[in-house]
C-alpha cells in the first residue's frame, strides 16, 4: 500500500464529509430498517480479528435475534490499524444507495483493498477508511453506515 493511496482516499473522504456538513444532516436514500447483530470474532471469525482490508458479508441473519438492515450487512476491517495495533471495524448496508433495492448489493473487490462495487450500476465505493463514499460510477451517495462497538471479542453492530 502506498502513501499516495492513503492520501488520495483520505482527501476524498474529507471532501465528502465537508460537502455533507455544509448541507445539514445527511439522509441516505436507503430506508431505515432495524439493525442489531453481534459477532464473536474469536469463536466464529478468528482470522477477521486484527486483520486489514477483510470483509464479512451477512445477506441473511445468522441468528433469529439478528436484524441486518435493508439489504444485509457488510462488515469490514479498515485498511489501517489504530495506534494500538488493533483493527478498525466498519459496517455498512449491502444495498447500493443508487439502486435502492434490497436485492441489489455491493460486493468486495478482491483486487482492490478497501473497495466494494455494486453488481448492478457498477459504482465503486471506498469502505477502507469507514466512509463508504463513491469513488467511481453513477452514485452520488455513500453507503449507509452502521455503528460498531467492540467489547472483548464481541463486535456489536447497530443503527
Amino acid at each position: 500500500m502506498t502513501s499516495s493511496f492513503n492520501i488520495k482516499h483520505g482527501l476524498a473522504a474529507l471532501v465528502v464529509l465537508l460537502i455533507q456538513s455544509c448541507e445539514g444532516p445527511y439522509i441516505s436514500p436507503v430506508p431505515d430498517y432495524p439493525v442489531s447483530m453481534n459477532v464473536n470474532l474469536t469463536a466464529g471469525y478468528p482470522t477477521f480479528k486484527n486483520s486489514v482490508g477483510q470483509y464479512l458479508v451477512f445477506a441473511k441473519p445468522v441468528k433469529a435475534t439478528d436484524f441486518i438492515g435493508y439489504g444485509g450487512i457488510l462488515l469490514c476491517t479498515g485498511v489501517m490499524m489504530d495506534d494500538s495495533g488493533n483493527s478498525q471495524y466498519y459496517a455498512f448496508d449491502l444495498s447500493c444507495p443508487h439502486e435502492v433495492l434490497a436485492t441489489t448489493r455491493v460486493s468486495p473487490l478482491p483486487d482492490k483493498l478497501g473497495e466494494v462495487k455494486c453488481d448492478q450500476c457498477g459504482t465503486v465505493y471506498n469502505v477502507g477508511f469507514g466512509f463508504g463514499e463513491p469513488v467511481s460510477g453513477p452514485s452520488k451517495h455513500p453507503l449507509k453506515r452502521y455503528k460498531t462497538m467492540l467489547q472483548g471479542d464481541i463486535l456489536y453492530i447497530y443503527r
